[in-house]
């Protein structure tokens, strides 16, 4: 009875695993892998304790079961409720670039390496520079909007 249990729970462990990394963590073979040897030793131990017959006879059930579970899984979306479902539609400085326009001035709130933060007409904006690196505190005017960067360069 006891090899019954130890071959189903291997079994039933490596399909575990496999599924966790299809579903869950997608791109580290480790896991899977994992799975996959869980799964052979299961296998190998029907054929060392039951013999050559009931051993075949696991392997066709565990990959019936497996392409089975694997199947209804995917078409079910029974995996569905665990995956992030909202988007995020918004941009940087949306609604802020009907008030900033070419030529306006500021100041740095922190260093610009080249993105950082700056105050410009009494709003706080994420700028970038055309590549220079900036202190904070530096004054700055705006030379360029494309669509939501605003680029700025130093005032000497």
């Amino acid at each position: 009875m006891i090899e019954w249990v130890t071959v189903i729970a291997l079994i039933l462990f490596g399909l575990i695993l496999i599924i966790a990394e299809i579903i869950f963590i997608p791109g580290t073979t480790i896991v899977g892998i994992l799975g996959f040897l869980f799964l052979i030793v299961g296998v190998g131990f029907s054929f060392q304790y039951f013999g050559s017959e009931t051993g075949w006879i696991t392997v066709g059930i565990s990959a019936a079961v497996s392409g089975l579970l694997l199947y209804y899984s995917f078409k079910s979306n029974v995996w569905g409720r665990f995956s992030s479902k909202s988007k995020i539609d918004s941009r940087v400085n949306e609604g802020l670039l009907d008030k900033i326009q070419v030529g306006n001035e500021g100041v740095t709130l922190s260093t610009l390496r080249p993105f950082g933060n700056a105050e410009v007409n009494d709003q706080i904006i994420e700028v970038k520079t055309f590549g220079n690196y900036l202190e904070s505190g530096t004054k700055i005017k705006v030379v360029q909007i494309n669509l939501n960067q605003i680029i700025v360069e130093q005032i000497n």
